[in-house]
């Protein structure tokens, strides 16, 4: 099982097919339904359906996706939150699921055309909490030392966070790909950082046009943290029992209890001290300290 904690970048993307963009001097873009034309107007389009009824000013730019290439395109960053638990067998093949819980915070919005007349903007209520879960294989393909490298995919679902009217959005699976570099620290304990790369989308219905906008929103993410394994052992019982190997007593086998979890408990040589006597502290300052 493990834990971690990272940082992500989301790329929000999509494109106004069948809307237009009006831009007025000092507001923000509005978008409205190109058939029949400019009629009800939309401040918000992203995380939910915000209608507009403010009166426009003269010299307001306008621009219809009948004739022209119309959408925007930002950023926002993610602090996600993840456990989740896996079986590994052969030492190679995991297989697992896990919970995710993510901060996301949606910056601003760019025009992907027009970018010299229509400004930015950035949806009402930008932050909140997005959930999700999922399933996960994994494959451990590559060993050197003391580090595992793995290559595992995660699907699943996810549900936008409160500031998402998710009564109108329709959400599909999201696939996640990426490779965990573990350090391990003995048999039961490794830290790990794992880069990754997620696609997802989501589709907002604007009711009173009868049409929907297609949200992409794919995600770089990088994760630091922890994994404990579960021992197949139990630890021993006798207190005064000092073997550091896995060992029997009378008929059963028991792990050693000389050693905490990030301590090897079958230890190579050099394991458990890797540095020796005469080159710690102030010893190591000595040229021949014996």
């Amino acid at each position: 099982m493990s834990g971690s904690i990272g940082y992500g970048n989301t790329t929000f993307n999509h494109k106004l097919e069948g809307f237009g963009v009006l831009q007025a001097p000092g507001y923000q873009p509005l978008i409205f339904d190109a058939n029949p034309g400019i009629g009800t107007r939309y401040s918000n389009w992203v995380n939910t359906v915000t209608t507009d009824t403010t009166a426009l000013p003269p010299y307001t730019f306008s621009a219809s996706a009948d004739t022209t290439k119309l959408g925007f395109k930002g950023h926002s960053f993610n602090i996600p939150f993840k456990l989740s638990l896996h079986y590994e067998f052969k030492k190679k093949y995991r297989i697992g699921g896990g919970y995710s819980w993510e901060y996301m915070s949606i910056g601003q919005l760019h025009s992907i055309t027009y970018k010299d007349k229509i400004g930015t903007f950035k949806p009402d209520d930008p932050s909140g909490f997005m959930k999700k879960y999922y399933g996960m294989i994994g494959y451990s393909f590559y060993r050197l030392g003391d580090y595992l490298f793995t290559g595992d995919l995660n699907i699943g679902g996810f549900k936008p966070g409160n500031n998402f009217n998710n009564s109108l959005i329709k959400k599909g699976l999201y696939y996640n790909v990426g490779v965990t570099v573990e350090r391990e620290l003995s048999e039961y304990l490794s830290v790990f950082a794992r880069p990754s790369y997620e696609i997802k989308s989501y589709t907002l219905n604007i009711p009173e046009s009868g049409k929907t906008i297609h949200h992409q929103i794919n995600a770089f993410y990088v994760n630091v943290g922890v994994t404990y394994s579960l021992p197949e052992l139990p630890r021993c019982y006798n207190k005064d029992c000092h073997a550091q190997i896995n060992h029997a007593h009378g008929d059963r086998e028991y792990r050693s209890r000389m050693h905490k979890i990030w301590k090897w408990q079958n230890p190579n040589y050099g394991q458990n001290n890797p540095n020796l006597i005469k080159y710690k502290g102030k010893n190591k300052k000595k040229l021949n300290p014996y």
